[in-house]
């Protein structure tokens, strides 16, 4: 370890020594120590005396106290002792300085020279707080955490220009352990800036932990002109287990990408390659199977081999999103699914399950929106989504997901929600419906949209409708386009106001203005208003009802007798007849 700190002069002169003085006017040697002023316990440490003079005698101090003393080796006529320690004990921690001694007279002490020995108490762990990328010259956070209570935290860096910061430990509830924040800056490109810290009881002050792991500090937005791109493919939301390219790009010649995540997790870089069709220079990152650790927000740098450790200006952050396997939550509209330019929008998400945040994602889109849920008075939690006044951008398809606090994964995407944008297109369709505006329930009814301009689809949409509108595909026809949308059996809850839209396929969610509206009403039939008001048992006769026909038959019925008695009547006359003139002959 190659550290030697400023602070530790400081650190030894607070504890108020008791240093003999010694008298003379020979100048004071000066002390150093091989191979460092830090080391770890069982390291092997020389301390060297060096003077200008020529001295018959050196000594070593620790602490005030004589130590060692050497004699000069005759054979070694150079101006200098060694002190030598072949295994560093945690007892040879300390302050120490030396002194000279001539035929005549003695020397002054040499400054001060403090010896750390690290290896005693429990390792700390060193983070950056947000990000160990630092643009230059900003600060950073570093937090020293330990589990052991130990009263102070060093922090260090490496380098050439060796510096350190002392902290008082500081208990933290939550994660019940002892920690110390510590602001560095301002970091710049000059040097290397590896940190590390280490924790120490202040009544034992040259005894230290081991060193923490080293945090490396990257100094980015050296290069500011070409700003690296950062986007997801196929879609910056992917199904746990599956897999996903971030794709960071730029028209700076850059050797290398780079692939940072938010939260430290993930660093991955790769050599870059020219595309000549857009003229950039592009490098690919595949990640997965995926895991919920995945998500989380990431950026890309460039950087040249020669100057590793400085980077470009960030991309953009990209939101990634896993999502599993739990209860997808519902997504709607109260605006409604088409929309003019101007309107304002809300999406709502919710559920029956108790999620703690929603994320709302515009599939296609690089953007993922995150709330905080509520929680209602029937039990469901719910987030409002508010994108603002609706513009062309606006239109899409939209899926919501919910997640627990205590979990980086995602529930399962809701079902999708379509937005669709009117006004887009410079065409307005007509709308017919046949056979008629007013029908009977049961009957089929068909609704006619044309244009005489080119159209891929066209949309039918009933006011006030929570359903995604309806799309057909149009069809030519006497050079026009147009697509029936036929309905049979239709029942009274199909009667209001439609309208219906062109769209083509290059802009899906973009429709053409609002065909003029058509009113369809579905009657019901007597017979289905009585069975919808009865129950469906026969009809029971009563006095009132009609008797036309029974007394049409009974009228009948007197006319075939009274032609019968006539008949009778007729044969029995003309029989009598005939008898009398028999009789008077």
């Amino acid at each position: 370890m190659s550290c030697t700190f400023t602070a530790l002069l400081c650190l030894g002169l607070t504890l108020r020594l008791w240093i003999p003085v010694l008298t003379g006017s020979l100048p004071k040697p000066i002390l150093r120590v091989q191979p460092d002023s830090v080391v770890q316990v069982w390291t092997k440490v020389t301390f060297l005396c060096e003077e200008t003079i020529g001295a018959n005698e050196y000594r070593l101090y620790k602490d005030g106290k004589l130590y060692k003393t050497v004699t000069k080796n005759k054979q070694k006529p150079a101006n200098k002792a060694e002190f030598s320690f072949s295994n560093v004990h945690l007892r040879n921690a300390g302050q120490y300085r030396c002194s000279y001694n001539t035929q005549d007279e003695s020397s002054g002490y040499s400054d001060p020279l403090v010896l750390v020995v690290t290896g005693h108490y429990w390792t700390p762990s060193l983070s950056a707080q947000a990000s160990p990328v630092v643009t230059s010259g900003g600060y950073v956070t570093l937090q020293c955490e330990s589990s052991q209570s130990y009263h102070r935290f060093i922090l260090t860096v490496e380098g050439q220009q060796k510096v350190s910061w002392t902290q008082d430990s500081q208990y933290n509830i939550s994660t019940g352990k002892y920690h110390a924040l510590f602001s560095v800056g301002p970091v710049t490109p000059n040097q290397r800036w590896i940190c590390r810290c280490y924790s120490y009881d202040r009544n034992r002050p040259y005894v230290w932990s081991p060193p923490s792991e080293s945090v490396e500090l990257l100094v980015s937005g050296i290069y500011e002109h070409y700003e690296p791109r950062l986007s997801a493919l196929p879609s910056p939301v992917v199904t746990a287990g599956g897999k996903m390219t971030l794709h960071c790009a730029s028209h700076g010649h850059y050797d290398k990408f780079i692939l940072t995540k938010e939260d430290k997790k993930f660093t991955s870089s790769q050599d870059t390659e020219h595309i000549s069709s857009s003229r950039q220079y592009r490098a690919l990152f595949i990640i997965g199977p995926t895991t919920p650790t995945h998500t989380g927000a990431f950026r890309c740098y460039g950087y040249y081999k020669n100057t590793p450790l400085l980077w470009s200006v960030p991309s953009a952050l990209q939101q990634i999103l896993i999502s599993g396997l739990s209860k997808k939550p519902s997504l709607l509209t109260h605006q409604g699914h088409i929309l003019d330019p101007g309107m304002t929008l809300t999406l709502q998400c919710y559920s029956d399950i108790n999620y703690d945040r929603f994320a709302l994602h515009k599939v296609g889109g690089a953007d993922i929106m995150q709330h905080s849920s509520q929680q209602t008075d029937t039990g469901f939690s719910v987030a409002n989504f508010t994108l603002g006044y609706v513009s062309s951008y606006t239109g899409g398809q939209y899926r919501c997901y919910g997640a627990h606090n205590l979990s980086s994964e995602w529930s399962a995407s809701s079902d999708p929600l379509d937005i669709l944008i009117s006004g887009q297109l410079p065409l307005t369709p007509s709308l017919s419906v046949q056979p008629n505006h007013t029908v009977h329930s049961g009957e089929t009814v068909s609704l006619l949209c044309w244009s005489m301009d080119s159209v891929d689809t066209f949309i039918l949409s009933k006011e006030g409708s929570a359903q995604q509108p309806l799309r057909l595909k149009s069809k030519s026809h006497d050079q026009q386009s147009q697509a029936e949308f036929s309905m049979s059996a239709v029942t009274s809850h199909l009667s209001g106001t439609y309208r219906c839209y062109g769209a083509q396929d290059s802009s899906f969610y973009l429709l053409s203005s609002a065909s003029a509206p058509v009113e369809l009403t579905v009657s019901e039939t007597i017979e289905s208003s009585t069975w919808s008001l009865k129950r469906p048992n026969p009809p029971i006769p009563t006095e009132n009802q009609d008797h036309t026909t029974e007394n049409l038959i009974r009228m009948g019925m007197a006319v075939v007798v009274l032609i019968v008695l006539s008949i009778l009547a007729t044969e029995a006359w003309q029989s009598h007849r005939q008898t009398h003139p028999a009789a008077g002959n």
